[in-house]
This record gives structure tokens, sequence and C-alpha cells, in this order.
């Protein structure tokens, strides 16, 4: 990746990435998590990628509509846990630096400035969820399923879930989802208000084409700061405990909980 002299855009071509596929077609961006052997989960260069690609969306002024999606068969199954046994478990400092790329993303991809929509294309698990709620708008295959699993490996689902989930879908529906770890289809997850609008896999394309121009025909600085009054409750509930969250998951990699929870999930790999 190359730094910017300027905040200028530039061709997604100069930017260098491997772990996500950037492009821009204006009035729209679309930024595709690129691990689809691993289900697109996220390792620590991704989440730099991600951030470097929401930043240049937000300097192109021929951006209208940014779209978030995966490769594959999956959106996004969060935190890569093989990386994290190798790199993170036992070493609170490497996984406060981790934790902060993955808050630096999420910063870049709400305070982008123009409509956000994520393309859920496949199952959204954990971070994966807190990717597309990160989101303005939503669309998903109705083949799919959102699910955390946080307390059965570990980790406190606290990147975005435990903050914006009761804001989404109530107080009780969020700690069903973070407490009993189970699969949420789609279609619930669309009546329960986790996602616009769940659809049949032939028609998902047909449905973001039609969302995105939608959006782009608003005005753009007027929209903006729709934008940002609507983030309001989002923000309030993530700057209050996001950094709380990102020391004491620092701390409990140190714990045996942690370390025994991702071993058992590697070694049935």
């Amino acid at each position: 990746m190359t730094e910017a002299d300027a905040p200028r855009p530039v061709s997604p071509d100069e930017l260098g990435f491997e772990r996500i596929v950037y492009e821009k077609a204006p009035p729209r961006a679309t930024v595709t998590l690129n691990r689809p052997e691993v289900l697109n989960a996220f390792d620590f260069r991704m989440l730099r990628e991600l951030a470097r690609a929401f930043e240049d969306a937000s300097w192109d002024d021929e951006i209208r509509v940014v779209v978030v999606t995966g490769e594959g068969r999956a959106f996004c199954v969060g935190a890569d846990l093989r990386a994290w046994g190798e790199d993170l478990l036992g070493n609170s400092k490497e996984y406060w630096k981790w934790f902060g790329a993955f808050k630096d993303m999420h910063d870049r991809l709400r305070e982008i400035g123009k409509p956000t929509l994520a393309r859920v294309n496949g199952i959204a698990v954990g971070g994966g969820n807190e990717l597309q709620m990160a989101c303005d708008l939503a669309v998903m295959v109705d083949d799919a399923f959102i699910r955390h699993v946080g307390l059965e490996h570990g980790s406190v689902p606290a990147g975005g879930a435990t903050q914006w989930l009761p804001i989404m879908v109530g107080d009780r529906r969020a700690r069903e989802i973070v407490l009993m770890c189970e699969e949420l289809p789609a279609v619930q997850a669309q009546e329960w208000g986790l996602v616009n609008w769940a659809v049949p896999r032939a028609e998902l394309d047909a449905k973001v084409d039609e969302v995105v121009e939608k959006l782009a025909a608003k005005l753009p600085e007027t929209t903006r700061y729709a934008k940002q009054q609507l983030n309001w409750w989002r923000d309030v509930s993530w700057h209050e405990t996001v950094g709380h969250a990102r020391d004491w998951l620092a701390m409990s990699m140190l714990g045996d909980e942690a370390q025994d929870a991702v071993r058992r999930f590697l070694d049935r790999r």
C-alpha cells in the first residue's frame, strides 16, 4: 500500500491490495473481502487494507455509494482464529495492536461520509456481522445466516455487536443473539431489523443495483449530514465502550479460558 500525500483519491491499482479487491465504477465503489479460503476472516493486513479503501472512497467525490461484500460462499466470519493462535494468544500487547486496526477500520467505514451498503452474499459470523452492522443498509441472501460465537471461543463480541445489536433489534433479542450463539436465518434477521432485505441469491445483485441507484440520486452534502445525525446513537455506544473492550480483550488473551477455547477450536480444524 502507498501512503497518500494529500486527501486525493487514487486508482485502486495503485494501492497494492492483497486481501481485498477494491473497484470504482462511479457512482459506486465496491470493496470485496478476498480471502475465500478462510471464509473472508480478518487478518491484520485485511483490516489495514479495508481502512485504506474506505479512506480513499471517502475522498473520491465521484463515488456516491460504497458497497461492501465478500468473495465466495461467505460474507465474513470475523477474526482469523488461526492467526490469533499463532500471534496473539498469551500476548496482550500484540492483541491490543490488532484490535486497534479493527477499530480504525470500523471508524473509517462509519465516518466515510456517504451511504454504505452491505451486500451480504453468505454467512456473517462474529466480526462479519459487526461489519455489516457498521454499514448503513444491508441486503442479504435468504439462504445464509448471522451468528455470534464469541462466548464459545473466549472473545466478547464488543467490536460492534454489544454496542449496536440493542439499538437495531432491541435488548432481549440482542441478548439472545449474543448469549445463545445460535444461527439467525436471513429472513428472521430481516424481520428483526438486523438487515433491510433478505432476497433469493439470484436476485441479490439486482437488489443491490436498485438500492445503489436510489442512494446515488440523493444530494451528497445533505446525505452526509443526515448520516452523521443518524450515527449519533451508534457513535455514543461505540465510543463509550470500545476502548474498554480493547484493553479488556487484550488482557483476556493472557487467561486460560480464552487460550483453551481458541486452541480447542483450532484442534477441531
